[in-house]
């Protein structure tokens, strides 16, 4: 069964080539990004996958009256399996991110481009080889006569790009009928090109805005002045003692410690010869799990006290995203230990569970205590000009996928 199966994906090309053609040629951007939401792309998704015989797709739409259509879609499409009580899901986003400055395209953003393994245009990693993969595995099943050990369910959720407030966070909160504990998720949407990182942590995020208040004043009488650039350079530099107040280290993730990085400046003064009377500048802090923000927010005051105090300023701390990391999925449970079984069969190579500083959807999961892995061959090139995604990886990621669910 499984052999006839990834003699299957094997002869996939031509159909991945289409539906990332299909796939490309509709701009599914979010209204933060300009655009009219996902609906065209799902309809046309719909379509396709009736054309395959696939059972309906289940519709769990977000309301949000910022898109024509008023709402974000969601769509559920699962294949029974022998067991029907549990469902290995692939999770894949049906949204991108608008192309950016078009004379860095070599060609028409969303006009596939087709050189031998390679294809190229906006979305074709990020996520439409996800979707790709799940989709010629689930053909495979249909045309091959296979009925899975337990379900196979494929969701192809809205909104991943710009939060997922109406995307898999939604379906998660709102539609809790449609999971169960026992079951299994896989969410293709980050990796190494070698396949060798299977993701199952994330570090808390804070993202942090300081606004510092002095006295403006001319150059000449910088005395007459309370210069926020240098209090803002101060405590710039006293923010980074942050890494010896938390100074853990989990060998999970890369790096291993937390960070605090100062980052975005805003123009304060136009001219030399004025201090500035106001600074505003960002961090970026990216902590490890064992720590609670709110202690990173404590210390982070105390700092600002102290810079208030020595330069004769006041600070306002703005909080920009606040995001305590979700509860790790163990290496050792099922579904980590599948996916890494199915790596090595498939690539012959030694993955490992990891921890990442960024966020993703997985986390929605997480916390209400699915577990949850995210994993695929890519090229790491989404959000970036001339975006590429690999034919191989593509199969590869439907093999392992075929693996972890044939192998139930």
């Amino acid at each position: 069964m499984l052999d006839t199966v990834l003699d299957f994906l094997d002869a996939q090309r031509d159909e991945i080539i289409a539906l990332q053609r299909r796939m490309t040629a509709i701009p599914a951007l979010g209204p933060l990004n300009g655009g009219d939401g996902e609906r065209r792309k799902a309809d046309d998704l719909i379509l396709y996958l009736k054309s395959l015989g696939l059972p309906e797709a289940r519709e769990l739409s977000a309301p949000d009256d910022r898109v024509p259509c008023g709402h974000r879609p969601n769509l559920a499409v699962i294949i029974p399996g022998a067991d029907t009580s549990r469902t290995f899901w692939t999770i894949s986003h049906i949204d991108v991110v608008p192309p950016g400055d078009l004379s860095l395209w070599d060609s028409d953003p969303y006009e596939l481009v087709v050189d031998g393994d390679i294809l190229r245009g906006r979305g074709v990693e990020d996520n439409q080889q996800a979707i790709a993969a799940s989709v010629i595995l689930a053909k495979a099943l249909l045309e091959k006569g296979v009925t899975p050990p337990i379900n196979y369910g494929m969701l192809f959720v809205a909104d991943e790009e710009t939060g997922s407030k109406h995307g898999l966070d939604y379906v998660a909160a709102n539609h809790p009928e449609l999971f169960s504990k026992n079951d299994l998720f896989l969410i293709p949407d980050f990796g190494r090109p070698d396949g060798e990182m299977v993701e199952v942590a994330e570090k808390s995020m804070l993202w942090l805005k300081f606004s510092l208040f002095g006295r403006q004043c001319h150059a000449s009488t910088p005395d007459e002045g309370r210069n926020t650039f240098v209090a803002a350079s101060d405590l710039a530099l006293r923010l980074l003692s942050l890494h010896e107040t938390f100074p853990d280290q989990d060998a999970l993730f890369a790096p291993p410690h937390s960070t605090f990085s100062p980052t975005k400046k805003e123009a304060n003064v136009e001219n030399i010869n004025t201090i500035p009377g106001r600074d505003v500048f960002y961090m970026d802090c990216r902590v490890l799990p064992v720590y609670d923000l709110d202690d990173v927010l404590a210390a982070v005051r105390d700092i600002c006290a102290a810079v208030a105090e020595a330069r004769g300023v006041e600070i306002q701390i703005d909080i920009v995203q606040k995001e305590q990391a979700a509860p790790a999925t163990p290496v050792d449970s099922e579904i980590a230990t599948r996916v890494m079984a199915a790596i090595r069969a498939v690539l012959h190579n030694d993955p490992k569970p990891m921890g990442i500083g960024g966020g993703t959807v997985a986390a929605f999961l997480r916390r209400r205590g699915y577990q949850a892995v995210v994993w695929s061959c890519l090229m790491h090139n989404a959000h970036q000009p001339n975006e590429q995604s690999s034919i191989r990886m593509t199969i590869a990621d439907a093999k392992v996928m075929a693996r972890v669910l044939l192998n139930a």
